[in-house]
C-alpha cells in the first residue's frame, strides 16, 4: 500500500512538468487565478495527459494549485493576510539561517556569499539578478547547516511563488538588496549571529513592503476598471 507521499509523487516525465510548471509560476507565465487545463499544458509541454495531471496534483500538495468548482484546478491566489503571514515566516526561519549561519558557515561559504552579491550587484535586473539572488539565500542557507530548517524554508519558498516575479525586476529594490545583503555579510564575517539574524530580518522587510505597496497598485487597479 502506497503513503500518501509516494502518492502525491510524480514519475520522471510528472515531475519534469512540475519543474517547468513551477518556473511557470516563478516567471508570471502562469499567473494566479489561471486556469490548468490538462490537454492544452500537455500540447504544450509536449507530454502527455497522464504527467501533467501528476504535477498538477504535485502543486496543489505543495499549495499552488486549489480546485475551483465549475473551472478545475487553478493557481491559488493569496489574500492579504497570507501575504503578511508568509513574509513573517520568511523573516523568521531565514533570520533563524543567517544566525545559525554566522556560527557554522566556512570562510569558503562566506567568500562564495560574497562572490555571489557581488554578480548580483553586476547582473542588475531581469532574470539572471532573480536567479542569483535565489543562489544567495540557498546558499546562505546550506551554510547554516541545519536540514529541518532547509525543509521549512524550501516549503516556504513554494507558497512565494503564487506571489509572481521577483521584485529584483525593480531596479531601486535590486540595488537596495545588494546594500542589504552586505549588511547580513558583514555580521557574518564578525560572527556576529544576533547582528546576521536582525539584518536579514531588515532585508526580508524590506521585501515585504515593497510587496505590500504592489498589492496595494493591484487592488486599486482592480477598483478602477
Amino acid at each position: 500500500m502506497k503513503t500518501q507521499d509516494e502518492t502525491t509523487q510524480p514519475g520522471p516525465q510528472g515531475n519534469s512538468a512540475y519543474h517547468r510548471l513551477l518556473d511557470e509560476v516563478r516567471e508570471g507565465t502562469l499567473m494566479p487565478g489561471d486556469r490548468l487545463r490538462e490537454i492544452e499544458l500537455s500540447e504544450r509541454l509536449g507530454v502527455s495527459r497522464t504527467p501533467v495531471r501528476e504535477a498538477i496534483r504535485q502543486l496543489e500538495a505543495d499549495g499552488l494549485v486549489t480546485h475551483i468548482p465549475r473551472l478545475g484546478a487553478t493557481v491559488r491566489s493569496l489574500g492579504y493576510a497570507e501575504v503578511m503571514e508568509l513574509y513573517e515566516m520568511r523573516a523568521v526561519l531565514e533570520g533563524t539561517a543567517a544566525r545559525l549561519a554566522a556560527r557554522a558557515a566556512s570562510d569558503v561559504e562566506l567568500d562564495e556569499l560574497n562572490a555571489l552579491n557581488d554578480r548580483l550587484a553586476e547582473a542588475g535586473t531581469g532574470p539572471e539578478a532573480a536567479r542569483m539572488n535565489r543562489v544567495f539565500h540557498a546558499t546562505l542557507l546550506d551554510a547554516a547547516k541545519n536540514r529541518f530548517l532547509s525543509k521549512s524554508i524550501l516549503s516556504l519558498q513554494k507558497a512565494l511563488l503564487i506571489l509572481g516575479p521577483s521584485q529584483l525586476l525593480d531596479n531601486d529594490r535590486a540595488e537596495a538588496a545588494v546594500g542589504e545583503h552586505r549588511n547580513v555579510m558583514e555580521a557574518l564575517k564578525s560572527r556576529d549571529g544576533a547582528a546576521a539574524e536582525l539584518a536579514m530580518r531588515a532585508h526580508i522587510h524590506a521585501a515585504q513592503r515593497m510587496r505590500i505597496r504592489a498589492l496595494q497598485e493591484r487592488d486599486r487597479g482592480i477598483d478602477e476598471t
